[in-house]
């Protein structure tokens, strides 16, 4: 097997090519401290960020398809899926593999989600998984 080839294969096995091409856009607001705090989280994980500033969110999130009930105060597009609010970096991962997801979604802001980090409270919270057919489903409790 070729010298590259290997090194591709090691490389894909510890992450280091698997997440390091991946951009996201994300919406918010100008005056959004956490939805920057996000933001960084996603940067230090590797990803590359489109960012975008909107002065109307509620017309963001209905364009891309977010129901009022998983609202948060920001919204990201990764292959044409939405995530939305303070949704940790192994659920942005994993929605590529699903392919029946519209989206995920981490509903309000919960205190101890990335970017809503505050000492050391941290409340529990879910991320919903929704169906190209708008049904919900938990993905992952934190």
């Amino acid at each position: 097997m070729p010298r590259y080839t290997l090194l591709t294969y090691a490389l894909l096995a510890f992450g280091g090519l698997a997440h390091a091409s991946q951009t996201i856009d994300v919406y918010r607001d100008p005056n959004c401290g956490c939805c920057k705090q996000w933001i960084s989280h996603l940067r230090d994980q590797g990803f590359s960020i489109n960012d975008h500033v909107e002065s109307n969110m509620s017309a963001v999130k209905q364009r891309l398809g977010v129901a009022p009930r998983l609202a948060s105060c920001h919204t990201g597009v990764i292959d044409g899926k939405f995530v939305e609010g303070h949704v940790p970096v192994e659920q942005v991962r994993q929605l590529a593999q699903r392919d029946d997801l519209a989206g995920i979604a981490v509903p309000g802001m919960p205190l101890g989600s990335p970017g809503m980090e505050m000492g050391g409270r941290k409340d529990r919270y879910q991320v919903i998984g929704v169906s190209r057919d708008g049904q919900d489903s938990v993905v992952a409790q934190y």
